[in-house]
């Protein structure tokens, strides 16, 4: 039993799970923000665009109702809520586009620091055997495919 306290330990300890931890509390967070940010902002503004309809309540479709106990319950197909759900995505997928592509900016920045200024140098373009028409590696003189000699061809 000690043996698989330790195990989880270490499992539940690791740097990965820390950050996966922190990722999805921030996460958390950033779609109650934006949640409100569509609810309190964007459907008011629709709303008064469309003539005060109310996006999340007002678009919805009455396909039969039930009864529980004497009180009966409308059963609807929302439209509404989930226009505002599609609003909420492309404004997370939004941000986060924009989140990635300041990252990616901010290494790209990083590597040319770390390389004084330089930038990485392409890899070259793959040898091909004129033979067979293989990726050989760079230094080959003969290609593994079809043992053609290469030392003497101007590649």
């Amino acid at each position: 039993m000690k043996k698989f306290i330790n195990e989880f330990k270490e499992f539940a300890l690791k740097g990965n799970m820390i950050d996966l931890a922190v990722g999805m509390i921030i996460g958390a967070a950033f779609t109650a923000l934006i949640n409100s940010l569509v609810a309190n902002i964007f459907n008011p503004v629709i709303g008064l665009i469309t003539g005060g309809v109310d996006l999340e309540n007002a678009l919805k479709v009455k396909i039969g109702e039930t009864v529980v106990d004497g009180v009966v319950t409308p059963l609807t197909i929302n439209f509404g809520a989930f226009i505002s759900a599609i609003i909420n995505f492309i404004i997370m997928a939004f941000v986060i586009f924009l989140f990635v592509k300041g990252v990616n900016k901010a290494r790209a920045h990083a590597e040319l620091v770390k390389n004084g200024g330089k930038k990485p140098e392409e890899a070259a373009p793959p040898k091909i055997c004129p033979f067979c028409k293989s990726e050989i590696p760079h230094d080959a003189t003969r290609c593994p495919h079809c043992t053609s000699m290469l030392e003497k061809i101007q590649l």
